[in-house]
């Protein structure tokens, strides 16, 4: 025998258990950390060219959806999402959509001007946010954040709308700290 160990015929993993095994760590941490982090401060800008603070999003209600414009499910969610930012705006709702680093600028921008996007958009050219808020790497990672900047909700893949409405109802109503 030339090798102490055993080959094992190794099958393709469904995807289903691969993006549990994919997000494990951000499962772990999130558990270790008692499901939610501070909003971070760090600085974006927008598509108008427009500077801004992530921390200006705290003592609001705020939906972060990461995203890309080769990501069908993303695209495929779009409109949900605006549809989302629409039903809740008037109650104080943010929404942010950040284009993922690898993303080409012209693509987001072509995107956001020609399906009329009503929210704030950016695109994290150096992946700095994706970071900061849990090392996001998959497409469509949506976050809920609330009055506090505490993350309430990630939903990884297309969220569960009617599951995320009723979770912006109850933040929306709650009074402000």
């Amino acid at each position: 025998m030339l090798f102490p160990f055993e080959f094992a015929v190794v099958t393709p993993m469904p995807m289903s258990r691969r993006l549990m095994i994919l997000g494990l760590p951000v499962l772990l941490s999130a558990c270790l950390s008692g499901g939610s982090s501070d909003l971070p401060d760090l600085p974006f800008t927008q598509l108008d060219g427009s500077q801004h603070r992530t921390s200006a999003f705290k003592g609001k209600v705020t939906v972060l959806n990461f995203w890309a414009t080769s990501c069908t499910t993303c695209v495929k969610e779009m409109p949900q999402i605006v549809a989302t930012h629409q039903r809740f705006q008037a109650q104080g709702l943010e929404t942010l959509a950040v284009a993922m680093s690898y993303d080409p600028p012209a693509y987001v921008m072509q995107f956001a001007q020609t399906r009329q996007l009503p929210f704030r958009v950016a695109i994290d050219h150096d992946g700095s946010l994706a970071k900061a808020f849990g090392d996001v790497q998959l497409t469509p990672t949506t976050l809920v954040i609330d009055r506090e900047g505490k993350v309430v909700k990630r939903y990884v893949g297309e969220p569960d709308f009617d599951a995320m409405h009723k979770l912006l109802g109850q933040l929306l109503s709650r009074p402000a700290a």
